[in-house]
């Protein structure tokens, strides 16, 4: 038995999330059904990093399966690709321990926020960015993010439907890019709640039109209460873009 942890990208749109769900299309669905054809019929059981949403991307995501098959390392990733639909890229399969988890060793992760501010909506791109066509304040918003900055209780910017109980997270960085008509969204922390990225950006867009204030950033982490945050930006934008490992 050897264990093989897989980098992998996905376009979110025509998916029901990562997670597996009965009688809807997942990536989770399509990887489990490649490998199983892969081992003539035998169900191989896929973990990853983490979940993503319905229409959320990813860069940047990571699994793991345990397999008996004796491929070469270096053919697993044309053996899987030839098996997967267009939507979903095999990026590298390598051999590790047997101990290594693709969920459990995480140590941080990077997410980014794609914003298309332009006046006119590029129907291009639609799947892939969030079109916002407002002129925000970039500078309020980069001062405000700098109080989300470290460790905080984000139970104000989870969904109402987080089941965990624990909502203490610690963010190391944040940061605002501006490129080209696009303003892009970057969070490094060492792990994210439900809807937690899509809400801080929905805020910080907020405060990007003076509809919250910078300084009332503290007293919505403080309040505990997601009525208090912004609205949730729509998943289109979002890309889990690195999984980070000791």
């Amino acid at each position: 038995m050897q264990r093989l942890k897989c980098k992998i990208a996905y376009d979110g749109s025509a998916f029901s999330g990562y997670q597996i769900q009965p009688n809807k299309r997942t990536v989770q669905g399509e990887l489990e059904q490649a490998l199983q054809k892969l081992h003539k019929g035998q169900e191989v059981k896929v973990y990853a990093s983490g979940r993503t949403d319905a229409g959320v991307h990813a860069r940047g995501q990571i699994i793991h399966f345990d397999t008996l098959l004796k491929i070469p390392e270096e053919k697993w990733r044309v053996a899987l690709q030839t098996l997967l639909p267009e939507d979903i890229a095999i990026e590298s399969v390598i051999k590790v321990d047997s101990t290594f988890h693709a969920r459990f060793d995480v140590v941080a992760k990077e997410y980014r926020y794609v914003v298309h501010t332009e006046q006119v909506r590029d129907p291009f791109r639609r799947h892939f960015v969030y079109h916002y066509p407002y002129s925000v304040d970039v500078a309020a918003i980069r001062d405000a993010s700098q109080y989300l900055l470290g460790v905080h209780d984000f139970t104000s910017f989870c969904s109402a439907k987080t089941e965990v109980e624990d909502r203490v997270r610690e963010i190391y960085e944040i940061e605002v890019l501006e490129e080209e008509g696009l303003l892009i969204f970057r969070f490094i922390g060492n792990g994210f709640l439900y809807n937690m990225v899509r809400i801080l950006v929905g805020t910080l867009l907020q405060v990007g039109l003076g509809k919250i204030k910078v300084a009332e950033i503290p007293d919505i982490l403080a309040k505990k209460d997601r009525i208090y945050a912004g609205k949730t930006a729509p998943p289109q934008g979002l890309y889990l873009w690195k999984v980070m490992y000791e």
